[in-house]
């Protein structure tokens, strides 16, 4: 019967998913427990976060580590420690003693006269029990903060796969942006415009091998960093006592490889090349704008929103500062109905900024920004320790080096669209493609800091 029993108390406190004691215990939505680290690679492998037992499907926010099973897992092992350090095997072949004392120095068991012995009396020992305790924590810290790792280097092969993805495309819209642009400009302008288009050419490919090297170094080291884990979660589900006498040279050689750099995606920004006489055709049309000052931080969330639709891509670990930025938006006092009108707008001194235009209407409405497809604004935000530089409707990452000192706004009615430049390097940032409206639009600028 007591047999039945431990049976029974062992198998409640199995990992249906390795066959092992439960390692880091956890517990989901549905109530069934787990090794962290054997869900985490289930979930990983399936795509979805359903149960592996009952496949109900939890939130992975719904992850619960479960003290009490632990404690009854620690229970269990002890039971089975002392059961083995009791067998005839085990005993002290010198003085036929039960083994209790653990060496740090050479990793051996030894029983309570043996640690006191010349040969061992300065090493340091420990009772075989604290021992365990103390290696299996360190182990599952080790296993988190590697876990923690391979998690943010997946980000980061997640964020380069998809820039260059789009790379390829942004290039062939700035191919054709440029000239169009010069075929506006006087024809002798046809050799600049030649060897803008193959510097371009020229730059763009040194990037596209940047990023392709940079992927390839997050391929290996996600191979790494998965090859450490595996080999700890093997380590984990050993013995006892085989664990005690092996982690030392593997956590020696996981705590190496967590202190090597992560790698980072690419921030790819080509050059800013000059067009002669851009911004001396847009100064044709140059107007005064007379702006409305206010402090819209609570009603006109920019900044924000750009930064949650740029990790919408990976929702799970998106991490969102918790406080409201605070920043001034202001708007041109008239708004305009037809013709051509160009300004400028230092942003030289701004953390985050967003220069353009909005539909007239927009304003009385106070809706979202970045998704309303009434808003034409070329934004600049600090996220960590990078900033991107992006357009709106729709959201489109520019792959241009950021503007210093003055922006300039070029807004054409006749063809429906809206032009941004880099004022000091009389550099077309971004144009619109023809027929992007034809409604009034009002100048708008944002500015400020988390």
């Amino acid at each position: 019967m007591d047999f039945d029993i431990s049976q029974a108390f062992q198998k409640e406190l199995t990992c249906c998913i390795c066959l092992n004691y439960l390692t880091d215990p956890v517990t989901i939505g549905c109530g069934h427990s787990f090794c962290r680290p054997c869900l985490c690679l289930s979930w990983e492998e399936a795509k979805t976060s359903q149960c592996p037992v009952c496949r109900e499907t939890s939130k992975k926010t719904d992850i619960k580590s479960s003290i009490l099973v632990k404690n009854l897992v620690f229970l269990a092992r002890q039971h089975s420690l002392c059961q083995f350090l009791s067998s005839e095997e085990q005993m002290c072949g010198t003085h036929k003693e039960t083994k209790k004392m653990f060496c740090e120095e050479n990793k051996s068991l030894l029983c309570l006269l043996c640690s006191k012995s010349l040969e061992h009396k300065a090493h340091r020992h420990c009772s075989i029990e604290c021992a365990v305790e103390e290696y299996r924590e360190k182990l599952l810290k080790q296993m988190r903060s590697l876990w923690e790792k391979i998690q943010e280097n997946q980000r980061n092969l997640n964020e380069e796969c998809r820039i260059i993805n789009l790379w390829m495309d942004y290039l062939c819209l700035r191919r054709e942006m440029i000239r169009d642009e010069y075929r506006k400009l006087h024809p002798v302008l046809y050799r600049e415009e030649k060897e803008h288009l193959q510097g371009l050419k020229s730059e763009s490919k040194k990037i596209f091998q940047q990023l392709k090297k940079s992927r390839a170094i997050m391929v290996q080291k996600r191979k790494h960093l998965r090859e450490m884990h595996e080999e700890l979660l093997n380590l984990c589900h050993k013995p006892d006592v085989e664990l005690l006498q092996n982690l030392g040279d593997t956590l020696t050689r996981s705590e190496s490889l967590l202190q090597l750099h992560m790698p980072q995606p690419v921030n790819p920004a080509l050059g800013a090349r000059p067009i002669t006489g851009l911004i001396d055709r847009f100064n044709q049309f140059q107007v005064n704008i007379s702006l409305n000052y206010e402090i819209s931080s609570h009603n006109i969330m920019l900044f924000e929103d750009v930064r949650s639709l740029r990790l919408r891509h990976d929702p799970q670990e998106a991490h969102l500062p918790s406080e409201t930025s605070k920043y001034f938006a202001t708007w041109g006092a008239q708004s305009f109905t037809s013709g051509k009108h160009y300004w400028e707008i230092d942003v030289d001194s701004s953390w985050d900024w967003a220069v353009g235009v909005c539909k007239d209407t927009w304003l009385r409405k106070n809706g979202p920004v970045v998704e309303s497809g009434d808003t034409f604004l070329l934004i600049y935000v600090k996220e960590d320790n990078c900033s991107h530089l992006l357009t709106t409707s729709p959201l489109l990452s520019q792959y241009i080096e950021k503007p210093l000192g003055k922006v300039g706004v070029f807004v054409d009615f006749k063809t429906g669209s809206v032009s941004f430049s880099n004022v000091a390097k009389s550099s077309l940032i971004w144009r619109y493609p023809a027929c992007s409206f034809s409604y009034p639009v009002r100048p708008l600028f944002c500015t400020g800091h988390t």
